[in-house]
């Protein structure tokens, strides 16, 4: 095994909280993106087959979800 490389953590792609900063990011999203849609919809449909307003139950299930998603990965991140 002469000249074999081997990887370290030190040297990783974007670094060793790859994992921890996609479900930030993920999760941040969800969260805004899900609470925007029941805050403010749209004005007008795009085309007939989209909803008027967002459905109220799953929206927030689904920022909820974001959320819980988010402050793990801060958590994980912070400790």
């Amino acid at each position: 095994m002469n000249g074999a490389i081997v990887p370290s953590l030190s040297h990783m792609f974007l670094g060793e909280n790859l994992l921890a900063y996609l479900v930030l990011a993920l999760g941040g999203a969800l969260a805004v993106g899900n609470t925007l849609a029941i805050i403010k919809p749209p004005e007008k449909a795009k085309s007939e087959t989209d909803l008027a307003k967002a459905p109220i139950a799953r929206s927030i299930f689904m920022a909820l979800v974001g959320t819980i998603a988010a402050i793990w990965a801060i958590a994980s991140l912070v400790s």
